[in-house]
């Protein structure tokens, strides 16, 4: 699909006028971190993490009553992103469950790369061409580093906004204390978006539950803006 038959697709979407409202409420794609600042114990914490996170009551219901589709993506450095798993339809709890499994037992591709996280946005994009039509497209980016490679993610907002795409970001603060700031001035995307921070990676779990909490919460949708102002949300 075109850029400019995708963009006019969602714009049309957000818009209200291609007839009834589609029945899935969230297209949402996980984008893992597995640059070489993250360990094995770290790439298993975040994993596990996520599984549980889908796995919590609060976020299987609101999954199941939207109808959502899931898929979840590998990044690290520039030409180094991989879907991992496609896009998976969840119509029932059993559905989340076996989503759950799979994140568990993915293997991780790369060990030693730089962080692009523009490449893996832009990478992302793509990736909704194959996603059914949602009321919303949500990128769950987690990270514990700045960009250091390819396009700069602040570079990439102007296609993400085309595509309504939101980008939402769980940062691992770690020694950088000014991590969640650059996040929430480069990566975040989209009138409802928000950054969420875990001072290390034993936090991350309980952060991306209340994360995915808040993701799957039923929003309004918001128009395709030039330059949005975000809300920035953090703990």
């Amino acid at each position: 699909m075109s850029l400019v038959r995708s963009a006019l697709a969602a714009t049309l979407l957000i818009a209200g006028t291609t007839g009834p409202a589609p029945a899935c409420e969230l297209a949402l794609l996980l984008a893992v971190d597995v640059s070489g600042s993250v360990d094995r114990y770290e790439y298993a914490t975040q994993m596990q993490g996520l599984a549980e996170g889908l796995r919590d009551p609060v976020v299987a219901e609101a999954l199941v009553r939207g109808q959502a589709v899931i898929a979840l993506m590998q990044w690290t450095g520039s030409s180094r992103q991989d879907l991992t798993i496609g896009w998976h339809p969840v119509g029932a709890r059993a559905d989340v469950e076996g989503l759950a499994r799979k994140i568990e037992s993915a293997p991780r591709l790369w060990t030693e790369f730089s962080t692009a996280i523009g490449e893996a946005l832009t990478y992302g994009i793509r990736v909704f061409d194959d996603a059914p039509a949602c009321k919303r497209r949500v990128i769950d980016i987690s990270g514990d580093g700045r960009s250091n490679e390819g396009a700069e993610p602040i570079d990439v907002r102007p296609e993400l906004e085309a595509f309504a795409i939101t980008v939402n970001a769980l940062v691992i603060r770690g020694d950088d204390e000014g991590l969640p700031d650059y996040f929430a001035k480069n990566v975040m995307t989209g009138g409802n978006a928000f950054v969420v921070t875990a001072e290390n990676y034993d936090e991350y779990p309980e952060r991306m539950r209340r994360k995915l909490r808040r993701e799957t919460e039923r929003q309004i949708s918001m128009p395709v803006r030039s330059h949005p102002i975000p809300i920035r949300w953090r703990e």
